[in-house]
């Protein structure tokens, strides 16, 4: 209550009108992002946007599952088709994070599960298909491993988005870009994925030297 009094007599004073136009001629965003649901890693946050800027979904470990019509519910697929076919998005952005508590009950599956139902468990073995091409290192830290498959999962999301046939074609035509970022949240370094190598670059140099990626947890 105190945090929305705040927004109420700060931010929407500030910008009402925005607001009023928002609610009168509907949103108009021309990025999607497909976020993790973890309480450190805002989108709207991290790319300093206003209300109505970015077109957001966020669920556990960030993963996009593959198209199909099966099924009784499809939160996330929901939200991609409506990006794309009535929002009439340009852009997708697949952003990962360090420290990811799905991936890192992925990478430890020999242990109990997080919870008594394992919805995680259930929803995170999307990621298993993918996973076979990131082995753990022999003596490698969990925390680095799930950070790799981390890396990796956003490489998995955006295949997966190619699924669906909306999104296929209108990359085909040249009329939606698909993109995959990683967020260190100790360092706030934002890197993002090379189409070519896979390799995450940070967008903005970090004096004096480059932050690893993996170090920023």
């Amino acid at each position: 209550m105190d945090g929305y009094r705040a927004f109420l007599n700060g931010r929407f004073a500030r910008e009402r009108q925005r607001f009023a136009d928002l609610a009168e001629s509907g949103q108009h965003p021309k990025i999607m992002v497909v976020g993790c649901c973890d309480s450190r890693v805002s989108p709207e946050v991290i790319f300093d946007a206003g209300p109505g800027e970015i077109f957001v979904v966020r669920n556990v470990a960030n993963l996009v599952p593959p198209y199909e019509t099966g099924g009784r519910f499809h939160g996330t697929s929901a939200a991609l088709e409506f990006a794309v076919q009535v929002l009439r998005v340009t852009d997708i952005v697949i952003l990962g994070h360090a420290s990811c508590g799905g991936f890192q009950a992925f990478a430890n599956r020999s242990s109990a599960p997080l919870s008594p139902g394992d919805f995680i468990g259930k929803w995170m073995n999307l990621m298993a298909p993918a996973a076979k091409s990131v082995p753990q290192r022999p003596k490698e830290p969990l925390t680095d491993y799930a950070d790799r498959l981390g890396q990796a999962a956003i490489g998995y999301s955006l295949a997966t988005l190619r699924t669906f046939p909306c999104v296929r074609i209108l990359e085909e035509k040249g009329k939606l870009a698909l993109h995959g970022a990683w967020f260190g949240i100790a360092a706030g370094v934002l890197s993002r994925r090379d189409p070519e190598t896979g390799e995450f670059v940070p967008v903005v140099d970090s004096p004096p030297n480059r932050i690893s990626v993996l170090a920023c947890r």
